[in-house]
């Protein structure tokens, strides 16, 4: 019996160090499309060494970036997955397992993501099991969600399956810090534009919540030290994320002046 077919898709941008892994995970897939925002590294030659579907576009966000590569599927299946990411040989096997039974009820799935951090697999607190929704009827859904974070919408059931995408995320703590410093600025300047109102309370109290949810309630204390660095580094991301809020609503009220007045 002829399954369904799926169209891998992949965003990229100057990750000639990881894309291999990446794209080597998805050669089961019936194609794989590559949109890359202008990489200045090896990043579109490597990719051409696994498929001819290379496009290069200018950078949308990450949902524009993902419904435009999503547009560009030739087969009824998407499958999306990150340039830092892997599928593992239990996924793959376990969708093609599920697609070989034939026409499936089901218009998404949606599986765990493990990360790899500083040399160690993350096994609690925040970051796992970090659930995603990555395979889906093209006709039933998008990507949807606020910058910097996107989240695939599908309009219909959905199973959850039992094995895991690899994340090979931040290199080291300097790679960390540098995304969050950048993530943190993206979604200050989002809640200027959609008119939100800065509350000190959110500032306040808001990182050390976060913290404790990590750490505490969701035992990142067991991955050790590199669960409370994890912790500490998102109770930092949340601080900054309220601070620059805070800047920018100063900033509408009363524009700095470059110097002070004597």
């Amino acid at each position: 019996m002829s399954r369904d077919k799926i169209s891998a898709c992949v965003i990229a941008f100057n990750e000639e160090r990881k894309i291999r892994r990446c794209l080597q995970s998805l050669t089961w897939c019936d194609e794989i499309i590559v949109v890359d925002s202008f990489s200045t590294d090896r990043t579109v030659e490597i990719c051409r060494e696994f498929t001819d579907r290379v496009y290069q576009h200018e950078w949308l966000g990450y949902v524009g970036q993902r419904n435009t590569v999503r547009e560009m599927a030739r087969h009824p299946w998407i499958l999306f997955l990150d340039s830092d990411e892997e599928v593992s040989p239990g996924l793959r096997e376990e969708i093609l397992a599920e697609f070989a039974q034939g026409a499936s009820t089901y218009v998404g799935y949606e599986f765990p993501r493990q990360v790899y951090y500083l040399g160690r697999w993350i096994r609690h607190g925040e970051w796992y099991p970090d659930v995603k929704l990555r395979l889906f009827r093209r006709d039933c859904g998008r990507t949807e969600g606020q910058e910097p974070h996107d989240k695939v919408i599908v309009n219909g059931p959905i199973k959850r399956l039992n094995n895991i995408i690899w994340h090979y995320t931040y290199d080291d703590l300097r790679d960390h810090i540098e995304t969050l410093n950048r993530f943190s600025t993206i979604t200050a300047q989002q809640k200027i534009m959609q008119g939100a109102r800065f509350q000190w309370s959110d500032l306040l109290f808001r990182p050390p919540l976060r913290f404790l949810r990590g750490y505490l309630f969701r035992a990142g204390f067991l991955d050790c030290a590199h669960g409370f660095i994890i912790a500490c580094l998102s109770a930092y991301g949340a601080y900054m994320k309220y601070a620059k809020f805070w800047e920018l609503s100063i900033r509408q009220q009363k524009p700095f002046k470059d110097l002070p007045e004597q």
